[in-house]
């Protein structure tokens, strides 16, 4: 099942970061730009609307990003939890 939620990790100035993203594709060029977004490199576009303007690799390696993966999210399955005699979920 896809669940259009991506995790996204990068490094800015040598500092671990990370962030979900919900999109319904998600490419390396995607995963650079938006971890952009995230640093404070690009701007955020609006909700619906594309990017004014996408932010490749080489210029974001420039501002001290580097290392952007991203994967896709996992799935819960909240049948599989198990349940106290109390009825609630146990988390």
């Amino acid at each position: 099942m896809n669940t259009d939620l991506y995790i996204i990790e990068y490094q800015l100035h040598g500092e671990r970061k990370s962030f979900i993203i919900r999109s319904k594709i998600m490419r390396n060029a995607d995963a650079w730009h938006w971890a952009s977004c995230d640093a404070g490199i690009a701007p955020i576009p609006k909700p619906g609307k594309p990017p004014l303007k996408m932010v490749a690799r080489p210029q974001a390696e420039q501002y001290g990003l580097s290392d952007v993966r991203w994967r896709e999210s996992a799935t819960a399955d909240w049948n599989e939890l198990p349940i106290q005699e109390t009825g609630q979920a146990i988390c």
